[in-house]
């Protein structure tokens, strides 16, 4: 049991570690392409390398679940990454990154609507939540002064409950007993159907010859294999051994790593509010994890005593 809940911690970690240094890539491919395109085009080559990967079909799969898996896709490849790519063109990117990383605790509000055998939230996962959002502050704004735009925080506000929904969904897919690499390929299925209208809304443009340049192709090969393919199989199977709520803190290190990956790869400077910032996420990353699992203990010493 505790080896399959390293499995999970690691596969987060992982997880985290590939999705803190996408914006370099990002920031790469705006320079020819709109938002809406690289999430495309991202997503429909993480389908087919999933596709190629593991190419058998899903059976006897419910309608019931098939709603699941479509409501997935929706929330966690259309809705998030679109309503915080709009997001950007009306608040500050480093708004959207304070507000994004409140999915955690949506997550736990949802986990405690609807999965009652999650764990227990206690003071300390709240506490957590704090410092880690502190420290996510400090280090997003880093001497800016704060400027708030109703309208695109709000869509960031959505965009975080939209990821806490996926969260959730992906936990019930969990229990259907098909392979992560099936159910993460019919997801991305679904999020690129429902990305369809938005395509046409903000000016899709299928030039492949873009992809003639190598820089091009190379971004977008991390990108789709990368950071969709590999990673949210990976993110997928930590909610598996995890759950929703301890695999979801793991979020909190995503803004870590593109500091971190920001001072090394683009030689920008560490300022002491960065590097105060990156101590308190951490640490709001060990409170609310230690906190979880003394839940989780308890609850079972609840069970042994009844």
């Amino acid at each position: 049991m505790e080896t399959e809940k390293s499995k999970g911690h690691l596969s987060a970690l992982f997880t985290v570690a590939v999705w803190g240094t996408t914006f370099i890539s990002t920031k790469v491919l705006l320079t020819a392409f709109e938002p809406v395109e690289i999430l495309f085009f991202r997503f429909a080559m993480g389908f087919l390398a999933l596709l190629a990967v593991c190419p058998r079909q899903m059976k006897g799969v419910s309608a019931r679940r098939e709603l699941t898996l479509a409501a997935a896709g929706l929330c966690g490849v259309c809705l998030y990454y679109l309503l915080e790519n709009i997001a950007l063109t009306y608040t500050m990117a480093s708004n959207v990154g304070v507000i994004i990383s409140s999915a955690p605790f949506f997550t736990a509000l949802l986990a405690k609507l609807f999965h009652r055998s999650e764990s227990r939230l206690g003071a300390g996962f709240f506490a957590g939540f704090v410092l880690a959002i502190a420290g996510i502050a400090l280090m997003s704004f880093n001497g800016s002064r704060l400027e708030l735009s109703p309208k695109g925080d709000l869509l960031t506000v959505l965009a975080a409950f939209a990821w806490a929904c996926y969260s959730i969904l992906t936990r019930e897919i969990s229990r259907f007993g098909y392979s992560v690499l099936l159910t993460t390929r019919r997801i991305f299925f679904y999020g690129l159907v429902f990305m369809l209208p938005a395509l046409f809304a903000f000016g899709f443009t299928p030039d492949m010859s873009r992809f003639a340049q190598a820089k091009y192709l190379l971004n977008i090969l991390y990108l789709g294999l990368g950071a969709s393919a590999l990673c949210f199989v990976t993110w997928n199977f930590a909610v598996k051994l995890l759950g929703a709520v301890k695999t979801s803190v793991y979020i909190y290190l995503t803004p870590v790593i593109t500091t971190v990956s920001s001072v090394l790869i683009l030689g920008e400077p560490l300022t002491w509010l960065s590097a105060l910032g990156t101590a308190l996420t951490v640490a709001g990353l060990f409170l609310s994890e230690l906190s979880g699992h003394a839940g989780a203990k308890g609850k079972k010493r609840e069970v042994e005593t009844k």
